[in-house]
C-alpha cells in the first residue's frame, strides 16, 4: 500500500443518552454504543473520501477489542498494526444539548490501553511503509505521560522518514491528570510545544491557541459568537514564528449562537504565500460561513474538518491552500449533519456542497 495516511491516538467505545436526555435522566436505561476518538475519525474520514488510511492504536485482547478492529477494518482502514495487549477500552458519554443547554461529555477512559503500551511494542518501520502523511492530536498526549512521550517520539520518527506531520491541538481540560503537580493548562503548555516542533501542519481553534501556546485572537469571544478574522490570521503569523518549520496554521472559525444553531468555517495561513485563506467565502470571495440551524451531532466536527484538510492537501484536485480550505470546511460542515463521530461524506457530497449545493434536496 502506498501514500498511506497514517493516524495515531485513542479510539473508544462511545455511549450515547437518546432523545437528548440528560445521563442522570435516562440511567438506568437504554443506550447507544459506537467507537469514536479523534485520530480514528480522521482516519475513517480520510478513507471515505477515498485516500488510504492506517490506524495505529493499543487495544485490549478481548472481545471489545475485536468488535473495535471489525468496525474500522469494515470502513476499509488498515487495522493490521493495531497492538493488542493490557490495559481497557476507554469510554466517553455524550449528553447531546439543544437551544441554550450545552453537548456534555463525560470520559471515562483511565489505564487504557493505548495510555499504557511501549513505543517499541509497534513495528514502526512497517507502520511507516508506504505512508507519506501521519496525524495525530493533543488529545492523545494528555492521556498519560507515556502518551505524551510515545507522540513525541512518533512525531519525530515521522519527521525523520520524510513524512508531513498534522496535529491539532485539541485541547481537554478534563484530562492533562498525569502529574498532580501542575494544573490541566500549565501541564498542556509544558508539553505540547516539544511535540509541536516537528509538525508541519497546526490544526485548532480559538480556545486551543489561548490555552495551549497562550496566543489570544484580538476581537473574539466564544461564548458570544462574535469572530474577528483578522485576529486569527495574527494568531497564525504567531505560531509560526514561535515554530518557523511550520508550513501551514488552520483554525476551525465556530460561532456557536446556541447548541442546535452554530456558523461554521475555517481559515488556512499559508507560511509560504504569507496569506491566510477562508473557507467557505461569497461571490465576493469575503467569508461568509455555514449556517447550521439543526444540528444533528457537533461532536466530531473538528475530526472532520482535519480530516478534509489532510484529504486536500494530499490530492490532485484541491491541494492549493485556497482550495483546501474550503474543502475542510464543507466536509465537516456535513458533518454536523451525521450522528456520531465519522464523517461518512463522500467525495461527490463535499464537492456538492463546495459548488454552492446547500439546498438539501433529495437526490435521485
Amino acid at each position: 500500500m502506498k501514500d498511506v495516511v497514517v493516524t495515531f491516538g485513542e479510539i473508544m467505545g462511545r455511549i450515547d443518552m437518546p432523545d437528548k436526555k440528560k445521563v442522570i435522566q435516562n440511567l438506568p436505561g437504554e443506550v447507544s454504543y459506537n467507537f469514536a476518538g479523534a485520530e480514528a475519525s480522521v482516519a475513517v474520514s480520510v478513507k471515505y473520501l477515498g485516500k488510504n488510511t492506517r490506524y495505529v492504536t493499543a487495544l485490549p485482547a478481548h472481545e471489545l477489542g475485536d468488535a473495535c478492529i471489525n468496525k474500522l477494518r469494515g470502513l476499509g482502514v488498515d487495522v493490521d498494526y493495531i497492538h493488542r495487549g493490557e490495559g481497557r477500552l476507554g469510554v466517553y458519554y455524550v449528553e447531546a444539548g439543544a437551544n441554550q443547554r450545552p453537548s456534555k461529555v463525560i470520559y471515562d477512559r483511565e489505564y487504557s490501553a493505548i495510555s499504557m503500551v511501549d513505543f517499541d511494542e509497534f513495528d514502526w518501520d512497517s507502520i511507516f511503509d508506504g505512508a507519506t502523511w501521519l496525524h495525530t492530536t493533543g488529545i492523545t498526549a494528555a492521556l498519560s505521560k507515556k502518551s505524551a512521550e510515545n507522540t513525541l517520539k512518533v512525531c519525530k520518527l515521522a519527521k525523520e522518514k520524510g513524512l508531513k506531520v498534522s496535529c491539532d491541538l485539541n485541547f481537554r481540560g478534563k484530562l492533562w491528570k498525569f502529574d498532580t503537580r501542575y494544573d490541566a493548562k500549565t501541564l498542556a503548555q509544558m508539553t505540547m510545544p516539544e511535540i509541536l516542533n516537528y509538525v508541519d501542519v497546526l490544526i485548532g481553534n480559538e480556545e486551543d491557541a489561548a490555552v495551549v501556546l497562550d496566543i489570544h485572537a484580538e476581537g473574539t469571544d466564544i461564548n458570544s459568537g462574535v469572530i474577528s478574522s483578522d485576529g486569527y490570521v495574527s494568531v497564525a503569523r504567531q505560531i509560526i514564528e514561535r515554530f518557523p518549520q511550520m508550513e501551514k496554521v488552520a483554525i476551525t472559525l465556530r460561532e456557536s449562537i446556541s447548541a442546535s444553531h452554530n456558523n461554521w468555517g475555517g481559515m488556512l495561513y499559508d507560511k509560504l504565500q504569507d496569506k491566510a485563506f477562508f473557507g467557505p467565502v461569497d461571490s465576493s470571495n469575503s467569508y461568509e460561513p455555514y449556517r447550521i440551524y439543526n444540528i444533528v451531532d457537533r461532536v466530531g466536527g473538528g475530526d472532520s474538518f482535519a480530516a478534509g484538510l489532510i484529504y486536500a492537501l494530499n490530492s490532485d484536485n484541491y491541494s492549493d491552500s485556497e482550495s483546501a480550505i474550503k474543502f475542510a470546511a464543507a466536509a465537516s460542515c456535513l458533518c454536523h449533519s451525521i450522528n456520531g463521530d465519522f464523517n461518512y461524506s463522500s467525495l461527490s457530497e463535499v464537492e456538492h456542497l463546495m459548488k454552492g449545493d446547500s439546498s438539501g434536496r433529495v437526490q435521485r
